[in-house]
């Protein structure tokens, strides 16, 4: 088997309401979902979620090989990208390339990738995380009543820019999955998105732990700052996550060994080969890990399979518009299918139809680091926070029903 080309496609995934963190919003909920197919001359073609830049420049490693050399093919790619590096987005293709081989690895031997791998559990423990700073309280507690309605019994909340508005939000959802759970202590975490100091991120932790039991805090500075990161996590109780934006061992490394990670976090665009890499290195130190993103099918595949896998990140019921997944949530937990490979079909056809009309304003997002983040005096909206009666740019409203829709029971 060889692989002989690829396709990109770009569709979106549509939340129906505002999304974002402390960074920005997409007001109108609909965010780029990017895609690449990778072809091969037997008939079978792998899926990736991810990006597709320089993606020219990176499937020349991997152009006319055997797909199922996965893990070294990825690191041909690595190599391909030497002298300029691999980070940022182009770690993204090459995560998007290394998922798609996995695919087609697994659907060339009849097996769903969990089984491939090792798994021995199709279910992967889930945490809810609705990419909710934006909403108003009802619109809050609407949300995390659908993801109380599954079964998760523990979120993360996205905050930052108000510590009292922050307490006032995480109490709500507390209420929310205590009520679901019969009286159980719900899990709850908070994610700044590198929005605060050192003293920020200890001085307002220790403020949330007054009346909140955090399992953790999310990047609450730098990601690269293992000295910062460090020393926020002996000035507070809750564990410090972070690894979504890192890419490559070589940045784990020094926050492992600085002692700076409680819960190390990959991305789901680092792709498959990366997050085994990862979670062996930090199974070594005894440290759990936590995929992150919306569509971490790959990833929730490769979780079964490792020994330190802690829980993965449910940010939507809905997947994007013109994919279709064989997996379902039920009772707190992903529940992964027997389709060969990663079980993700897209429909080609209608991704091309989907209207995507410009974005808004890149300072305007939550890819945009804004200029006060980390030197905030004071609390403050940005814009971003919702007004009394709601988020001013856009409400929220019901997704359409679709064919790839989570029924009442959990199912596709």
């Amino acid at each position: 088997m060889r692989i002989t080309g690829y396709r990109t496609l770009t569709t979106v995934h549509e939340w129906g309401r505002p999304v974002g963190d402390a960074n920005g919003v997409f007001a109108d909920g609909r965010v780029p979902v990017p895609i690449v197919v990778v072809e091969t001359d037997e008939g079978l073609s792998g899926v990736g979620i991810g990006p597709h830049v320089e993606i020219e420049r990176i499937f020349a490693a991997i152009d006319g090989e055997d797909p199922r050399a996965v893990t070294t093919l990825y690191d041909r790619m690595l190599r391909h990208t030497f002298k300029a590096g691999h980070a940022g987005p182009v770690f993204g293709t090459i995560g998007a390339l290394d998922t798609a081989l996995w695919d087609i690895k697994a659907q060339a031997a009849g097996q769903p990738l969990w089984r491939l791998l090792g798994g021995r559990d199709r279910r992967v423990p889930a945490y809810a995380s609705g990419l909710d700073i934006a909403l108003s309280d009802e619109e809050l507690v609407s949300a995390y009543i659908r993801y109380a309605e599954h079964g998760l019994r523990a979120a993360k909340l996205k905050g930052g820019l108000d510590i009292e508005h922050d307490r006032h939000r995480l109490h709500l959802v507390k209420e929310i999955l205590t009520e679901a759970g019969h009286g159980l202590r719900p899990g709850l975490m908070l994610d700044v998105n590198e929005a605060w100091t050192r003293k920020q991120a200890v001085r307002h932790v220790c403020e949330l732990e007054r009346t909140l039991d955090l399992i953790w805090i999310e990047e609450p500075v730098r990601r690269w700052d293992a000295e910062g990161l460090a020393a926020v996590g002996r000035g507070v109780r809750a564990s410090v996550a972070t690894g979504e934006n890192l890419t490559g061992l070589e940045q784990y490394r020094p926050l492992i060994a600085a002692g700076a990670v409680d819960v190390v976090q990959t991305s789901a665009i680092g792709g498959v080969t990366h997050f085994l890499r990862v979670s062996a290195l930090a199974h070594a130190y005894d440290l759990p890990v936590s995929p992150i993103g919306n569509s971490p099918f790959g990833l929730l595949h490769a979780a079964t399979s490792v020994p330190n896998h802690l829980t993965s990140e449910l940010q939507d019921l809905w997947p994007p518009v013109g994919v279709s997944v064989d997996v379902h949530v039920e009772d707190g937990a992903f529940v992964l299918g027997d389709s060969p490979g990663l079980g993700l079909r897209v429909d080609e056809q209608r991704i091309r139809a989907v209207d995507r009309h410009p974005q808004a304003p890149a300072v305007d997002g939550p890819n945009v680091r804004p200029e006060q983040a980390g030197r905030r005096l004071l609390a403050t909206t940005d814009g971003v926070l919702p007004a009394a009666g709601g988020f001013p740019l856009a409400r929220a409203a019901t997704p359409a029903h679709n064919s790839n829709q989570v029924s009442p029971t959990g199912r596709h």
